[in-house]
C-alpha cells in the first residue's frame, strides 16, 4: 500500500476495524434522535396476554438497556444507508453548553499565560500536543507505516520536552507539521478548513482551531468507519438482531404480546376480506374453501401492509418492528400525501380532458406545484381543507393557462367550480376518489411485496400514472424494510402462525 493517502480512495477502503470504536464512541446523540426505544411507555401498561410479574434486578436492566442499545444501533446502521454521525452542537444557552465554554476558556487563557511568560511554559502546550498525536495515528490505516514513523518521530513528547528545557523548542515549526499532517489524512471536504489553518499566526488561536477540525476529522473517520463495516455487518446481522431479541424476550417473556395481537388481527382481516370477495364472486364451496385458506406468507405481508394505517396515537406498536416505527410512521406520511396527490391529479385530468392530461410538461408542472402545497400535510398544525382551497384556485389557474397555449376553449365558470368543489372533496377521507387512489396504492404495495424485492415492480394501477415516480419509490422502501425484518424475525412469526391458522 502507498504510504501517502490518496482522497479519492479512502472510501473505498476494505479496512472495516479502523475507527469503529470512534463510530460507537460518537454514535450516541445520533441514535437518540433516529431511534425512540423508551421501554417506560405508557402504551405498555396493558398488554392483550399479560404474562405474571416479574421482578427484575438493576444488573439486568442495565444489561438489557445495553443489549437493545446495541442492537439498535446495529439495526441503524443496515437499515438506513444514509445513517451518519453529526458533531455534537449542544443548544445555546443550555447549561451544558455555558459549562463546557467556561472550562475551554480558562483552559486556553492558562495556555496563553504559559506561552507569555518569559521563558515561556510548555507544559499545556506539550500535552496538547500528545493528544494530537494520538488523534493523528488513530486516523492511520495499518498500512500507514512511514506516516506512522513520521508523526511517531516528530512529534516525540520526551523530545519536545527536552527541547522545551533547553529554549530550543520552535512551537510553530511544531504546527506546521501538524497542519501539514492533518491535510494529508483529512476527507476531501475539510481541505478548506485545514487551508485556514495556516493564516493563523497566533498559537493559542491555532491550536483551538486545530483541535475544532480535529473534532471533525473524528467524525469523518467514524462515518468512514460506518460505511466500511456496513457491508459487513448486513451478513451478519440478522443473527445478531435475532440473538439481542432472544435475550430481551428471556428476560421479558412478554414482549411479543402486542406482534401477536398485530398477526391475529391481520389474520381475521385478511380471512374477511377474502371471505367477503368469496361471497361476492358466487363461488362454489370446495373453490371458496382454497381461497380461504390463509399462508402465514400471506397474513405477514397483510400484516406489514397494516402498519401503514396504524393509530401510533393510541395503539402500540409490534414489538419486533419498534425500531423501525419512525420509519414507517415516515411512509404512513408519504403514502398520505401522494394518495391526496394523486386524486387532486385524477379529477383535474378527468375535468380537462385528453388534450390536457396527455402534456407530459404540464402534467409534471402541475404535481410539482400542488406537491410543495402539500408539504407540511403530517404536521398537526396542517389544515388540509384550507391547503385544497388554495390548490383549487391554482390548479385552475394553471389549468386555463395550459388551454390557451393548447388554443382549447377555456374551462366556463361552472366547471371551474365543479373542480374546485372536486378537489376540495378530496379532503374527507371517504371520498371515493381518495378511497379509490388508497386502495390502488396498496393493492400495488401488496402485489410487489408479494412479488419478492428481486423481481421488477408491477405495473402501476390505472390512476396513479402521474405520481408512478413517487410511488414505486416508496415502494422500495417499504419493500426493504418489510424484507429485512422479516429475515430477522421469521422464527417467532412463524411459531405465531402456526398456531393461529391452525385454529382457523
Amino acid at each position: 500500500m502507498s504510504e501517502n493517502i490518496d482522497k479519492s480512495n479512502i472510501n473505498q477502503s476494505n479496512d472495516s476495524e479502523q475507527g469503529l470504536d470512534g463510530a460507537v464512541e460518537h454514535s450516541d446523540e445520533a441514535l437518540q434522535k433516529n431511534v425512540t426505544l423508551d421501554s417506560s411507555s405508557p402504551h405498555r401498561v396493558q398488554r392483550p396476554h399479560s404474562s405474571p410479574p416479574r421482578f427484575v434486578t438493576v444488573e439486568e436492566l442495565v444489561e438489557t438497556a445495553k443489549g437493545v442499545t446495541n442492537m439498535a444501533l446495529a439495526h441503524e446502521i443496515v437499515v438506513n444507508g444514509d445513517f451518519r454521525i453529526h458533531p455534537v452542537d449542544l443548544p445555546e444557552d443550555s447549561l451544558e453548553k455555558r459549562v463546557k465554554e467556561i472550562v475551554h476558556k480558562a483552559f486556553w487563557d492558562c495556555l496563553s499565560v504559559q506561552l507569555s511568560e518569559n521563558p515561556p511554559t510548555y507544559d499545556h502546550a506539550i500535552k496538547l500536543v500528545g493528544e494530537i498525536k494520538e488523534t493523528l495515528l488513530s486516523f492511520l490505516l495499518p498500512g500507514h507505516t512511514r506516516l506512522r514513523n513520521q508523526i511517531t518521530e516528530v512529534l516525540d513528547l520526551d523530545l519536545i520536552r527536552q527541547e522545551a528545557e533547553n529554549g530550543a523548542l520552535d512551537i510553530a515549526k511544531l504546527a506546521e507539521f501538524i497542519i501539514g499532517m492533518m491535510g494529508t489524512l483529512c476527507a476531501p471536504a475539510r481541505d478548506e478548513e485545514v487551508k485556514k489553518l495556516k493564516d493563523i499566526k497566533e498559537i493559542v488561536p491555532l491550536f483551538r482551531a486545530m483541535f475544532a477540525v480535529l473534532d471533525l476529522m473524528k467524525v469523518d473517520m467514524a462515518n468512514f468507519a460506518i460505511s466500511s463495516v456496513r457491508p459487513h455487518l448486513m451478513q451478519q446481522s440478522v443473527e445478531y438482531e435475532r440473538e439481542k431479541f432472544q435475550e430481551l424476550l428471556a428476560r421479558q417473556p412478554n414482549s411479543l404480546d402486542f406482534v401477536t395481537q398485530w398477526l391475529e388481527e391481520a389474520s381475521a382481516d385478511l380471512m374477511a376480506q377474502r371471505y367477503k370477495h368469496a361471497l361476492s364472486a358466487q363461488r362454489e364451496a370446495a373453490g371458496s374453501e382454497d381461497a380461504l385458506v390463509l399462508s402465514p406468507v400471506s397474513v405477514q405481508n397483510y400484516a406489514y401492509l397494516k402498519l401503514l394505517k396504524w393509530d401510533h396515537l393510541h395503539r402500540p406498536f409490534p414489538e419486533t418492528v419498534l425500531m423501525d416505527q419512525a420509519r414507517f410512521q415516515e411512509l404512513q406520511h408519504e403514502l398520505e400525501q401522494l394518495t391526496v396527490l394523486g386524486a387532486v391529479l385524477l379529477v383535474t385530468f378527468s375535468t380537462a380532458g385528453a388534450g390536457v392530461s396527455s402534456r407530459a410538461d404540464f402534467a409534471e408542472r402541475l404535481k410539482m406545484i400542488v406537491k410543495v402545497l402539500l408539504t407540511d400535510m403530517h404536521l398537526p398544525s396542517f389544515r388540509l381543507d384550507e391547503a385544497l382551497t388554495t390548490v383549487g384556485e391554482k390548479v385552475c389557474q394553471e389549468l386555463s393557462s395550459c388551454l390557451a397555449l393548447c388554443g382549447s376553449p377555456a374551462l366556463s365558470s361552472d366547471r371551474e367550480t365543479v373542480l374546485k368543489g372536486r378537489i376540495q372533496a378530496v379532503g374527507s377521507r371517504d371520498d371515493p376518489v381518495r378511497r379509490i387512489m388508497e386502495s390502488r396504492i396498496l393493492t400495488f404495495l401488496e402485489t410487489y411485496l408479494a412479488s419478492g424485492h428481486q423481481k421488477p415492480l408491477p405495473a402501476v394501477p390505472g390512476g396513479l400514472g402521474p405520481v408512478h415516480k413517487e410511488l414505486e419509490e416508496v415502494a422500495v422502501k417499504f419493500v426493504r424494510l418489510v424484507n429485512y425484518n422479516k429475515m430477522v424475525f421469521c422464527p417467532y412469526y412463524d411459531a405465531i402462525l402456526s398456531k393461529l391458522l391452525l385454529r382457523s
